[in-house]
């Protein structure tokens, strides 16, 4: 009996190894599926109906993954408590007006991957969070003003500038979103801009107090100058210790 939550945890984690390439290729490919429609507003219905079987398909795959952990989960609730933001990223899609929000579950996976493999290489692992942030928010407030009548941001160079600008916390203000769905993507793209940059600015802090306190706690290198004085010193103390033996027989 007591070799049993160990024997799920162990089958939790085996899970979870084995299930982490290919759901972050599924992510890759949701991500692929869901842009091609918004770059290419000119898709044929029929490729525009395979993209849309392909992101559901792909989203129950999601639904199928977090069903088995919690099946092979040791204590469930705990499980439940845990991935409740999980559970939420999933369900809010089902509603029409924030398909957005799956945008949240695909950067999750694809940045639980990313940060395994930059594990140590923090410059690595800001730049890819930062890229995949910058490009999912461009899709999403495209992809949620491009039809309004008002709209500014018509156009994927358009929603990238407007990206870049927002996330840098730069805010020119020349492009802006107008429909609530794009100043709730631009609300996301706040937050995580503000995160990430606390995030570096930290980072580099604790790196430059590093480097500092490993420069007071070494010993100073003497100079050239200072080992040549020295030695001229020595040099004539003992000349006043040691009087030439010649002085000595003339004296």
């Amino acid at each position: 009996m007591s070799g049993g939550p160990a024997t799920e945890t162990d089958r939790l984690k085996a899970w979870e190894r084995v299930s982490a390439a290919p759901l972050t290729v599924l992510s890759v490919l949701f991500l692929v599926v869901y842009a091609v429609p918004i770059l290419r507003p000119d898709l044929s219905p029929g490729l525009r109906d395979v993209c849309v079987a392909t992101t559901v398909v792909v989203w129950l795959l999601f639904w199928a993954d977090i069903i088995v952990r919690l099946r092979l989960a040791t204590d469930r609730r705990r499980f439940l408590r845990e991935h409740l933001f999980d559970l939420v990223v999933l369900t809010l899609p089902m509603l029409r007006p924030l398909r957005a929000v799956r945008l949240v579950m695909v950067v999750l996976t694809i940045n639980r991957r990313t940060e395994l493999w930059a594990r140590g290489r923090l410059a690595v692992y800001v730049a890819a969070t930062t890229a995949l942030l910058v490009l999912f928010s461009a899709l999403a407030v495209l992809d949620a003003e491009r039809l309004a009548s008002d709209a500014n941001i018509t156009s994927f160079d358009d929603a990238l500038w407007w990206s870049t600008v927002t996330i840098t916390t730069v805010g020119y203000g020349d492009y802006y979103p107008v429909t609530a769905m794009g100043r709730f993507v631009a609300l996301g793209l706040m937050i995580g801009g503000i995160g990430l940059i606390g995030f570096v600015t930290g980072s580099l802090a604790t790196w430059i107090v590093e480097r500092v306190s490993a420069a007071a706690d070494r010993p100073v290198a003497a100079t050239g100058d200072d080992v040549a004085a020295l030695r001229a010193e020595i040099a004539a103390l003992r000349r006043r210790l040691d009087p030439d033996p010649a002085d000595q027989s003339a004296g």
